[in-house]
């Protein structure tokens, strides 16, 4: 009798654990889904204000429109300028591609050279190379503005570009870094081994092993490139050759009383989905990069 009576006791406290585990979980997701929600509303609004008017945006901010309009989307594509923002995104893109690129190639060659062979002042120029990570972007600006001027290199992509060629994004080469430290360096040994020299072992050993963390790179370098006002401010001057960062300030005209925000608002949601699609599509790559370098062998 006594043995049942602890067996009842024993699956009431079983039950009652389950329900406590439930409450916390239920607690859990419910934090989390409510941060979510105050996180994405900024592009809830933005998504809802590009179908509303003028007085609707100002006097309300919820997020959904009275009624859904595409108009904002047709007029905002055309602009106020003879060119459409097709225009300004396939400029976009020839910057973004070439850069994404170089950055991928330059960043792993010398990342592969501090992580895998010992040359001379390697311990000088690695702290000098992660010193540089401390150096504010706008110290470089009016040097290399000068520069690039006395090349005749202005009103071209190749300064957006060029830069990344030479392996100048530190975060990149640092992150690499370490991911190539969490590599054994037998598989090096082992294809030395097989025949295989130090850029063949790079390239069919190592970089496929590096995949996500260049994923997560290319990610990066995307988005931040996409998104760059700065750079293309200080030396594109032709309107024609604006990436989309631009072409949507010069769309902004705060002037004019009747300035329509919902096509401003319209193209900034279209500015959004090549970003968003790039991440989405490399989540998991994106994920896993991110956390490779932290992970050493």
């Amino acid at each position: 009798m006594e043995n049942t009576n602890n067996e009842a006791r024993y699956i009431k406290m079983q039950k009652r654990n389950e329900r406590k585990k439930l409450i916390v979980h239920g607690i859990k997701y419910l934090v989390l889904v409510i941060g979510a929600l105050i996180m994405l509303y900024p592009i809830l609004w933005l998504f809802g204000a590009s179908f509303k008017s003028n007085t609707e945006i100002f006097n309300t901010i919820w997020f959904m429109p009275k009624s859904f309009d595409i108009q904002p989307y047709i007029d905002g594509w055309k602009t106020s300028s003879q060119y459409t923002f097709a225009t300004y995104f396939l400029n976009s893109f020839l910057i973004v591609i070439p850069k994404v690129i170089l950055t991928l190639v330059s960043c792993t060659l010398a990342a592969y050279g501090f992580a895998r062979f010992e040359f001379p002042a390697k311990r000088i120029l690695f702290p000098i190379m992660m010193a540089t990570l401390f150096l504010p972007g706008i110290v470089t600006r009016i040097p290399l503005y000068i520069f690039w001027r006395n090349m005749g290199l202005l009103d071209t992509y190749i300064p957006l570009i060029a830069n990344s060629a030479f392996a100048c994004d530190t975060f990149f080469v640092y992150m690499l870094v370490q991911f190539f430290r969490s590599v054994p360096k037998e598989l090096d040994e082992a294809a030395k081994m097989d025949g295989c020299n130090s850029f063949m072992t790079l390239t069919k050993i190592l970089v496929p092993i590096l995949k996500p963390s260049l994923i997560t790179a290319g990610l990066f370098q995307f988005i931040w490139t996409f998104t760059d006002f700065q750079g293309p401010l200080i030396y594109i001057s032709s309107v024609h050759k604006y990436p989309v960062s631009i072409a949507l300030r010069m769309a902004m005209d705060t002037t004019s009383a009747d300035f329509n925000w919902n096509r401003m608002m319209a193209m900034s949601i279209i500015g959004l989905i090549p970003s968003l699609v790039v991440f989405f599509s490399a989540q998991k790559s994106f994920l896993g990069g991110s956390t490779a370098g932290g992970v050493k062998g």
